[in-house]
């Protein structure tokens, strides 16, 4: 049976408009991100991991199905996500911070999981270590050299002998910091006091606790006490205890200095790791890394409302000076 050619063009436009319009659906990916909570740190990963997706071509609503979730703080809902995301076959799960990692990994050896700014995912059983892991996990670590850590505090205040720590114990990044203070610490003439802070609203009563035991605050990138940092800064106003962080993104907040990481560049790097999954890599052949672009970041505000003047010198060193 022959059409006539008018015919003909208009089937052959529909067949290709029809095939054109098949790959929008067929190669299509999904990336679903869980986050433990909501924070400036764990907030700029999240959007660097999308910078990093849409520089590689994948948007969100045309070739990407794009999932965000945060836990909040509470690991029986990271669990909930985690099986959530599982459930609906993402092409790669993004676990930001160590126990929304623990949930993902907890919950599947199968799809792809890229962790992201967990301290020590060694010591958090992601991986077994950072070479590569032959399973279905890699990512990225956001841990610091305590040393240069230490360094900036005997910088910011000179005759300090007591480092007080608030942090979660259920959180493993935390607990390995505050091991590796306790033992560093005393190498430079100091001492580590420490209070717990399971939950976030347990924050400001675990830093009064420390007032008359410390001469400064020392922070992580402990989630519970970032996320209600506010509370932090207002007893290192009060009782005139500095505080230095590990988050630039806190001496925003009133921390008077961090030396820390440009969590959107671990975003990004993150996001790089997942666009080579999508690509046909397997997660089980790519190393896990480390990421070393670091900032210092102060605030002389802050710094004389909690009874110290940063040193001029450290202030010209600084990439950011929160005014």
């Amino acid at each position: 049976m022959s059409f006539p050619l008018s015919r003909k063009v208009l089937f052959g436009a529909l067949a290709l408009a029809f095939v054109a319009a098949m790959p929008v659906h067929a190669q299509q990916k999904s990336v679903a991100i869980t986050a433990i909570v909501e924070h400036p740190a764990l907030d700029s990963v999240r959007d660097g991991v999308k910078e990093a997706l849409a520089a590689a071509g994948y948007e969100d609503g045309k070739n990407l199905k794009w999932q965000y979730q945060s836990a909040q703080g509470n690991t029986g809902t990271a669990a909930q996500i985690a099986r959530k995301f599982i459930g609906d076959k993402s092409d790669v799960i993004v676990a930001i911070a160590t126990p929304s990692a623990q949930a993902v990994v907890a919950a599947t050896k199968d799809i792809p999981l890229v962790y992201s700014a967990v301290t020590d995912p060694v010591v958090a059983k992601l991986v077994p270590s950072m070479e590569p892991s032959g399973t279905n996990v890699t990512g990225v670590s956001d841990a610091l050299e305590l040393d240069k850590q230490i360094a900036l505090i005997k910088r910011v205040v000179p005759a300090a002998k007591r480092v007080g720590m608030v942090f979660n114990p259920g959180e493993a990044n935390s607990v390995v910091v505050l091991e590796q203070l306790r033992k560093l610490l005393p190498e430079h003439g100091m001492s580590l006091v420490d209070a717990a802070a399971p939950r976030s609203v347990d924050v400001g009563s675990a830093a009064r606790s420390l007032i008359g035991k410390a001469d400064v605050f020392y922070t992580s990138t402990d989630n519970n006490v970032v996320s209600a940092y506010e509370a932090l800064v207002k007893v290192g106003m009060d009782a005139k205890i500095p505080l230095v962080a590990a988050d630039t993104d806190s001496v925003a907040r009133g921390a008077v200095a961090a030396y820390g990481m440009d969590y959107k560049a671990i975003g990004v790097q993150t996001g790089e790791i997942v666009v080579r999954i999508l690509k046909g890599e397997q997660p089980g052949a790519i190393a896990s890394q480390y990421s070393k672009k670091l900032e210092l970041h102060v605030n002389p505000v802050a710094a004389q409302k909690m009874g110290v003047t940063l040193p001029e010198d450290l202030v010209k060193e600084a990439s950011k000076v929160i005014q």
